[in-house]
């Protein structure tokens, strides 16, 4: 019998397929796999969110060029912002590790040092976990709990035709930092090993005025500010996503569920300037990389037209399109008015 290769079902079509017949059988449920995080249900007046982040050395972070405090940190604010992208406020995390024996007592301190910085920044309480040896390097789990108001709650699968396409912050920054560093260890572990096999230690990398690519892709920083804006100005987003895994695979994850299609407009998308110079030098397309790069953790929502004026006077909030009906599809328009399909072009982990 022929076998199916995962990598053909990508992330989320794997997901989809592994849950797509569970049956929710508490009434505590109110929604289960299929959004940032799943809600739950215990009183009359908030629902429960709760959110599993996943990252392997190897796949999701390199620890020749990431500090410990910085991956702490960083492990954090990646399940916060899942929060966050269902309109909710964090509460708990539970941290769990794998790691092998080449880590010390001294490693462990620094991460924790990243993670509880974090936390005390959101005001997130550390509340358990659990510690195991790792063959292959190490491996962070956590779990996120918050809590939104009853009926409250931002899933993928509330935008209607005319609603307006916004995002927040600028993206494609955390991308060309990877892409930088990247290319600092290659010219690292080109140098020429000593007598002892060794690199050698006086090699300093060239980072100069490309600082804050740095940070966005060693220290992002969860939309907490976003949410209560929005909130502030009476706006109830339609649907929401943070941009984990590029902006494209998150429209077209907001037009699935929703059902329906989008124009967004190239000349709309918000760069920092450092991301269009560093993408010129590296020959790479600036809108390539905003589309496509991830790990930014920047909002992707939805709102009625209705909210256009309130969009417009909301700092570090920016539109870049409108929701269409599902048979106009989904679609980019370029500076020069040409139309391409948006493709899902985002990370997957599962790829080869």
């Amino acid at each position: 019998m022929e076998k199916n290769d995962i990598k053909d079902l990508g992330e989320f079509g794997l997901i989809k397929h592994l849950t797509k017949d569970i049956p929710l059988v508490n009434k505590s449920t109110l929604k289960g796999v299929g959004d940032d995080c799943a809600v739950l249900k215990f009183d009359d007046d908030k629902e429960v969110l709760v959110t599993t982040d996943l990252l392997l050395e190897g796949v999701h972070f390199d620890l020749t060029y990431v500090p410990l405090k910085h991956l702490g940190y960083k492990s954090a604010m990646v399940n916060l912002s899942d929060v966050y992208a269902m309109g909710g406020m964090p509460k708990q995390i539970t941290v769990s590790i794998g790691l092998s024996q080449r880590f010390t007592v001294d490693d462990m301190e620094e991460f924790y040092a990243g993670l509880r910085l974090a936390c005390e920044a959101h005001g997130v309480d550390i509340v358990g976990g659990d510690t195991t040896s790792s063959l292959t390097g190490l491996m962070i789990s956590i779990t996120c709990i918050g809590e939104v108001e009853r009926g409250k709650a931002i899933y993928r699968s509330g935008a209607k035709p005319t609603d307006l396409v916004c995002v927040s912050g600028n993206l494609g920054a955390a991308y060309l930092g990877l892409q930088l560093l990247e290319r600092e260890k290659e010219i690292f572990y080109s140098q020429k090993p000593d007598a002892n096999g060794q690199q050698p230690t006086d090699f300093q990398p060239d980072f100069a005025g490309r600082e804050y690519l740095l940070e966005r892709q060693l220290k992002p920083e969860a939309r907490r500010d976003i949410i209560l804006k929005l909130r502030e100005a009476g706006i109830q987003p339609t649907a929401m996503m943070d941009i984990s895994d590029g902006l494209s695979s998150e429209l077209l994850h907001i037009c699935e569920e929703s059902q329906c299609g989008c124009r967004v407009y190239e000349e709309h998308i918000p760069l920092d300037y450092q991301t269009a110079s560093q993408a010129e030098d590296f020959n790479m397309n600036v809108t390539t990389c905003a589309l496509n790069g991830g790990e930014d953790y920047e909002l992707l929502f939805t709102v009625p037209l209705a909210d256009k004026e309130k969009i417009e006077q909301m700092e570090d909030v920016k539109m870049i399109g409108y929701i269409t009906s599902a048979e106009d599809g989904k679609v980019l328009i370029t500076r020069d008015g040409a139309q391409f399909d948006i493709k899902a072009q985002g990370w997957n982990p599962l790829k080869e």
